[in-house]
């Protein structure tokens, strides 16, 4: 064999596959994109980060990944060529082709060590950018326009989606790059060796009919009805990975709200009940999974017994020719090397069925995540002006998501220093109403004037950041220094804690509800903003903590637009106007 003449033709092969194959691969996923769900949806996911106007790096990286997959296609064919030579020599008694061969082989491994490294390399830098993007791009979109509160009242929530930004979009780049990589090597490498197949084959004899080229035909008659019978067998393979990913995520969710809620759950004494239902999900995991092993034992158990079948099929084909002395016991190797190399191209969708079944389930996992999203962007809002100095709320009408009315065509003003005080028995919407203010709630019609600036709302159980005292007092704001924050937290009677202001640690379960409502006005004193709403914020405080965080409040804040939501009668004494909720949609104001 003429290896430099090798090379050269190996350089002018690699150049026109390279033209060809992209030029194929840019038309078919333009096709797929417009005319088949899988590819809509995987445009619709990344059509963004492949424009070339917007990240150019992404599309030359690919290139560079496809040229060097092409590559390792025609290292295969080399190495088949090698196989023919270095057998021959053995057969011919040949020892200077013998180590001639040797030395062939140490030049082809070393440049394959090289290519494997680089196409490693190459794939892990593409698919951890292509991660970051597509994580920053639907984190934005779930965070930014509040999709992920918004989304809980959709009649379809997208489940667990902390699991879909997490597991998916990494599955999704990685699955993506390997699978399609793993095609175009399929495709072109079953091109290459039909070629050489075609040459070493004869003429096959089958019922009295001699086939010319015979083998050929027959390797690819083998696995069209092997692949398609195997796709029948592993259909269900794509449900039951949904269903896989979707139990797990479940049980999961599960066990981080027992955590959250373990102290509650210590009180009543409930560990029957959660272990109970932990239990359950944990049940619903373990018989998916059964189903899925006894699946792939179908799914499997038939490829395996196609692969074997195939590993001697050509001995059996060519003995007749090779102990007639028509081939070389190189020729004969190659052609079972190239039958097994064919083989296994033309197999590869069958083979790889239960990769593309895990990417259809991400796929469908993805863009249902990127429907709730967009529809969460889509429900309805009262229309909400920001300007001015008061809280103006204009025929205002709140409803359920059942349409039970909470709230008919209120209107009424806030001042600066003039707060409010709405109350109402259980579920008659207090809450509710702040939520509508704040623009999360969407059953509601009407039409909200807001004060300028900054805007606070202060729920009952505040949320407490991880990380420091001082990060959570300030938050969401940046930190401050040591002398205004233990003031700060000297105004609201937590003084004995200014000396933990840089300890890190679960706040929420360190400090009292209680305490947690004290930090949340450091926080309103440190914002001062021009209006601030508080729901139940003092409900685990006594009356004499009450009185002096809303005389601080005052005090400090005297312009401040103020709405509080409460039960108790010592609130009315800091509010010189209410609203009364009485139910099924009236209201009184005074």
């Amino acid at each position: 064999m003429n290896w430099s003449q090798e090379l050269v033709d190996s350089s002018l092969w690699l150049l026109k596959a390279f033209t060809l194959t992209t030029a194929i691969a840019g038309a078919a996923l333009y096709v797929l994109a417009k005319s088949t769900v899988w590819g809509r949806q995987f445009w619709r996911l990344s059509g963004g980060y492949f424009s070339i106007r917007r990240n150019p790096r992404a599309l030359l990286t690919l290139l560079a990944i496809l040229l060097i997959t092409l590559f390792g296609v025609r290292m295969s064919v080399l190495f088949s060529q090698w196989y023919n030579q270095m057998y021959a020599s053995l057969q011919k008694l040949d020892e200077q082709l013998f180590w001639v061969s040797m030395w062939s082989f140490a030049g082809l491994a070393s440049v394959h060590v090289v290519r494997a490294l680089t196409s490693y390399y190459l794939n892990q830098s593409f698919v951890i950018h292509w991660r970051q993007w597509l994580n920053e791009t639907l984190l934005s979109r779930w965070v930014d326009k509040q999709a992920y509160f918004k989304s809980q009242y959709l009649e379809t929530p997208a489940d667990n989606p902390d699991q879909r930004l997490q597991q998916d979009v990494t599955s999704f780049a990685a699955l993506s790059l390997s699978l399609s990589m793993g095609v175009i090597d399929a495709l072109v490498s079953t091109i290459e060796f039909t070629i050489i197949l075609w040459g070493l084959s004869g003429v096959l004899e089958l019922f009295g009919l001699e086939i010319p080229r015979g083998m050929v035909f027959v390797v690819y008659l083998y696995v069209i009805v092997a692949t398609v019978f195997a796709f029948k067998i592993g259909k269900p393979l794509i449900r039951l990975n949904f269903l896989n990913e979707q139990l797990n995520a479940d049980y999961r969710y599960a066990l981080v709200r027992l955590r959250e809620y373990g102290e509650s759950v210590a009180f009543y004494r409930g560990e029957a009940v959660e272990g109970g239902k932990l239990r359950a999900r944990f049940s619903g995991i373990i018989g998916n999974a059964w189903a899925i092993v006894f699946r792939s034992l179908k799914f499997q158990g038939f490829n395996f017994v196609v692969s074997q079948t195939a590993a001697v099929f050509p001995f059996i084909i060519q003995a007749q020719r090779f102990f007639s002395k028509e081939i070389t016991l190189g020729d004969m190797v190659q052609t079972a090397q190239a039958f097994g190399q064919l083989q296994d191209n033309l197999s590869f969708f069958r083979q790889a069925y239960d990769d593309f079944a895990g990417y259809r389930a991400v796929l469908d996992r993805l863009t249902g995540f990127v429907d709730a999203i967009e529809a969460a962007d889509t429900l309805p809002a009262p229309t909400l002006e920001d300007g001015g100095r008061t809280l103006g709320v204009e025929n205002l009408s709140i409803r359920t998501p059942q349409a039970r009315p909470l709230l008919q065509d209120a209107s009424f003003t806030v001042e600066p220093g003039a707060p409010l005080l709405i109350r109402g028995r259980s579920g008659s919407g207090k809450t509710t109403l702040l939520r509508a203010i704040a623009g999360l709630w969407p059953y509601c019609e009407g039409r909200i004037r807001r004060p300028d600036g900054e805007r606070l709302f202060l729920s009952q159980k505040p949320y407490l950041p991880l990380g420091t005292l001082r990060e959570a007092l300030c938050y969401p704001h940046p930190a401050i220094d040591d002398a205004r924050a233990a003031q700060v937290l000297a105004d609201v009677q937590l003084g004995h804690l200014s000396g933990r202001l840089d300890e890190a640690g679960d706040w929420s379960r360190i400090l009292s509800l209680g305490e947690q409502q004290r930090l949340a006005f450091g926080r309103l004193l440190l914002a001062a903003p021009r209006a601030a709403f508080l729901d139940e914020a003092t409900s685990a405080m006594d009356e004499a903590l009450e009185h002096a965080m809303y005389t601080l409040v005052r005090e400090r804040l005297p312009e401040l637009v103020l709405v509080s939501v409460g039960h108790r009668s010592t609130l009315e004494r800091h509010h010189p106007q209410k609203l009364e909720l009485t139910g099924e949609g009236r209201w009184r104001f005074a």
